[in-house]
């Protein structure tokens, strides 16, 4: 069931008149209980959708930090090995 069903559904249910009054203001506020928490819990979700997805662009961004930092570090390691030029070299 999507929201929008749901909310429908919730709403259905607290405009009818089907139920006896004692337990009609019962199924009333268990029905408004029950949307509280559904919105929270969307909200919720939501929040936790938007950590997610600032997560995965943060491990993104520390990959191609690190793929760098290892091309720099190679490239250095090779300008370390190679052979320094000697005085005999000059002439």
């Amino acid at each position: 069931m999507d929201d929008a069903q749901f909310n429908d559904k919730l709403e259905s249910l607290l405009g009818s008149e089907a139920f006896e009054p004692p337990r009609q203001e019962k199924i009333v506020n268990l029905a408004r209980k029950s949307k509280e928490q559904h919105d929270r819990l969307q909200q919720r979700l939501a929040t936790l959708q938007q950590s997610l997805d600032y997560l995965r662009l943060s491990i993104k961004y520390l990959i191609f930090d690190l793929e760098a930092t290892r091309r720099e570090n190679v490239e250095l390691r090779n300008r370390l090995n190679r052979p320094k030029p000697g005085p005999e070299d000059d002439f």
